[in-house]
């Protein structure tokens, strides 16, 4: 049977440049891979054509011949592909960059396995509403795991070692295959160790960990919020080879007894003897780290509220502050004395 124009088959240009001729691979290697078709020998045969297509067009030599001299120039240097399985060999770190993972097994993996990473930690911090307001820094201890010092990590008594696993032969992985695909996956017997434990160590029960106490010091920005989180970068779970995780700190303040927070703007409410609100007059708001003088116009009514412009929470990262907003209460004498009632009658006298 003629082979289709290699262009015709991945459905570019050819004027289509790499990027765009690996794009088009991937949509029809996507749409024609045989675990969404089993059975369908019609999408396999178009699985394959776009394989070879694509093994010529994305080579920039192959393609400068194929394109002056057809399939008649590629004479001994096609893929030359047989079956599946060769497809799967020579396309498996394609797929691997598609894909995200070695989905045709390890042993056709040109690339070498990047060492896992360590976990993220996740703690819970509890700071004062000072603390919040001015910024802090704290300590945290973290409870780990490190190396047993009796066994030297091994998991095995001292004097003994640990035997090869008989499932994976010391590998840590087994080959599983369902059809033509092969996957490799962590040994269940030895958990992808390649090693098991006979005679286990006293100190750490032949898990080769033990636990210890580590402090981490985190840095409290001005201006946290309950519900936020801070990122401390490497200070999660230490492997023994990889990179470590990351350690998170969800903070929750605590409410203050007189200002009331709105994300970066306070609150207060401020109790005016009704003489200060007829004759106007000066009042002081205590803050974290000032007091605050505010002014009280003539006449000020029960309800109102007095903005003061920066001064309230420090909006994080930069020099901003929120605005603080005092809620006027006009208060009442209890009880009056004679004279205090004399006047008082005089005034509701001369404003009726």
């Amino acid at each position: 049977m003629e082979k289709r124009d290699f262009y015709e088959v991945l459905e570019v240009d050819k004027s289509a440049d790499a990027k765009t001729i690996k794009q088009a691979y991937r949509r029809l290697a996507m749409k024609y891979h045989p675990d969404k078709n089993p059975g369908d020998k019609e999408a396999e045969e178009k699985f394959k054509e776009a394989a070879e297509a694509y093994d010529i067009l994305s080579n920039s030599d192959k393609r400068q011949i194929y394109d002056r001299y057809g399939h008649a120039g590629l004479s001994g240097q096609s893929s030359g592909f047989s079956g599946m399985d060769d497809i799967f060999s020579h396309f498996g770190d394609i797929f691997s960059d598609f894909f995200g993972g070695d989905i045709f097994g390890s042993r056709r993996s040109t690339r070498p396995p990047r060492p896992p990473r360590g976990a993220d930690l996740k703690v819970q911090m509890t700071v004062s509403f000072e603390e919040a307001y001015t910024g802090t820094k704290k300590k945290i201890e973290l409870e780990q795991r490190k190396p047993c010092e009796q066994c030297g990590g091994s998991g095995s008594a001292p004097g003994t070692s640990p035997e090869t696993c008989g499932t994976c032969q010391g590998h840590g992985q087994v080959v599983q295959r369902t059809g033509f695909m092969t996957m490799v996956t962590p040994c269940p017997e030895c958990n992808g160790k390649g090693t098991r434990i006979s005679s286990p160590c006293s100190k750490c029960n032949g898990t080769g960990k033990e636990p210890y106490t580590r402090s981490v010091t985190a840095s409290v920005p001005a201006g946290v919020d309950s519900g936020m989180r801070l990122r401390l970068a490497g200070e999660g779970e230490k492997p023994d080879v990889g990179d470590p995780g990351d350690l998170y700190v969800f903070i929750s303040v605590e409410e203050h007894p007189t200002l009331l927070r709105n994300q970066d703007d306070l609150h207060f409410e401020a109790e005016v003897p009704f003489t200060r609100a007829l004759l106007g007059g000066v009042i002081e708001v205590p803050l974290v780290d000032e007091t605050v003088s505010i002014d009280i116009p003539r006449g000020v009514q029960p309800g109102d509220i007095i903005s003061v412009e920066g001064k309230g929470m420090p909006h994080i990262g930069t020099t901003h502050r929120g605005d603080l907003h005092v809620l006027v209460k006009v208060t009442l004498p209890e009880k009056l004395n004679k004279s205090q009632r004399k006047l008082i009658q005089e005034f509701e006298a001369k404003s009726s």
